[in-house]
């Protein structure tokens, strides 16, 4: 109990009929009881306290003031801090508020702070777990795993994510994907290829384990086929590569000629998710103090001030895509083409990410992108060496088909990637079945 006799009874009582009187009453007014009851009751109303805080927090009221949202947040972690450490609710709710907090901090561009309280979250968890609180000893960490991709701590990222995903593998090893692939995408960018290509195989095992029980559509594996090629490619394993797309070519073939197997919900999570990550390699690298986006992750899970630079970036990209597209046209046999054709690329992963976190339909405003990436990389091929040429248009192909998947074309998409594998492969292109 609290300390009664310093307490204005009147206050309490107010208070008490608030949260008795018919009809729920606003937040703003559960706040304001829930701050008197606390100092009655701190066992009862401290996790009620900092609950309601954090919804009041996320109110039309504040939508415009940050520092008010962050007062309510920094309120609602020091009232979480104050429950008992013997409480079984404690490091849920805590947990929950810092969560709360850092986001806010994020957005504010203070990721110095955010950065202490994902740590404190983390440890939160450890706590939790050490007193039976919750379940395992990696609860509350998630937000860290993904802060510290952001930052170029890609090797302690990766190994955060792996325990995510053995921890969700012995539940469900489809439950593991997501930790998965972002164990795997930070395995590789710690220059831990091997162990990222070893990683990225279970996920593409998984996922045939899945498909064979009718439990994924076709286009999934698809798109992680393509990307584990290019995996392979890079690792300098070509006939595993080869391996891979002809195993796509062949899921796309079914596609061609009947669909998927049974209808789907949106899994456009996917497509975009793989596709951004295939671009990493020509955004700047994350390092401490200029972070760059957890490629790997899904948009969504990325840090708000991040996710919000990445946005802003799209429009001064497309100003320099013109730029660029100009002086080609320019200047034909000039060296802007090949800088023309990265840069274009850049601009359509971007766009595509935002498009599909802003909206499902995808096929109208992102086809010209794809359109033009082919056109370019036809011209490029057609002014470089075999080797290189066919490598650039077979990407650009690629690229294509698995947009043209994701937006459900699938005679398309599988024309686009034949004529893809048949250049890898230095072939010409089989009669289409």
């Amino acid at each position: 109990m609290g300390d009664v006799g310093k307490i204005d009874q009147d206050a309490v009582l107010r208070a008490r009929a608030t949260l008795l009187a018919s009809g729920r009453p606003s937040l703003a007014r559960q706040v304001d009881a829930y701050r008197v009851l606390a100092q009655v009751s701190p066992v009862s109303y401290l996790p009620r306290l900092a609950g309601a805080l954090v919804s009041y927090g996320y109110g039309h009221e504040f939508r415009d003031r940050p520092e008010a949202r962050l007062a309510l947040k920094a309120e609602a972690v020091a009232v979480a801090r104050r429950i008992d450490p013997g409480d079984p609710r404690r490091t849920e709710v805590l947990v929950d508020t810092l969560h709360a907090w850092e986001f806010e901090l994020f957005r504010a561009g203070r990721r110095a702070e955010a950065l202490a309280v994902c740590e404190e979250m983390a440890e939160a968890g450890r706590e939790g777990f050490a007193r039976g609180q919750v379940a395992g000893p990696v609860y509350g960490h998630g937000r860290l795993a993904v802060v510290l991709a952001e930052e170029g701590r890609h090797g302690e990222a990766a190994d955060l994510f792996g325990q995510f995903a053995a921890r969700a593998r012995a539940e469900s090893p489809a439950g593991a994907f997501w930790d998965g692939l972002a164990q795997a995408a930070e395995l590789e960018a710690a220059g831990r290829r091997e162990e990222a290509l070893d990683t990225f195989a279970g996920l593409v095992a998984t996922c045939r384990t899945e498909l064979e029980a009718d439990r994924s559509s076709l286009a999934v594996p698809v798109w992680l086929l393509v990307h584990q090629s290019r995996m392979l490619d890079a690792a300098g394993r070509p006939a595993e590569a080869g391996a891979a797309r002809a195993e796509a070519l062949g899921l796309l073939t079914e596609l061609d000629a009947t669909g998927e197997r049974k209808s789907w919900s949106n899994i456009l999570a996917w497509w975009v998710t793989l596709f951004a990550l295939s671009g990493r390699a020509a955004e700047p690298a994350a390092v401490p103090g200029a972070p760059a986006p957890a490629f790997g992750r899904y948009v969504t899970g990325w840090s708000p001030d991040l996710r919000q630079a990445y946005a802003d970036g799209l429009a001064p990209l497309e100003e320099e895509v013109a730029a660029l597209r100009q002086a080609a046209g320019a200047d034909p046999d000039g060296p802007h083409l090949a800088e023309l054709v990265e840069q274009q690329r850049r601009s359509t992963v971007r766009a595509a990410v935002l498009r599909e976190n802003r909206t499902h339909i995808i096929l109208n405003p992102l086809r010209p992108l794809f359109t033009e990436g082919v056109a370019l990389a036809r011209r490029l091929a057609a002014r470089t060496g075999p080797r290189r040429g066919r490598a650039v248009l077979a990407r650009a192909l690629t690229d294509r088909a698995m947009f043209l998947l994701a937006a459900r074309q699938y005679g398309e998409a599988y024309d686009d990637f034949r004529e893809a594998v048949a250049l890898l492969d230095r072939a010409g292109p089989s009669p289409r079945p």
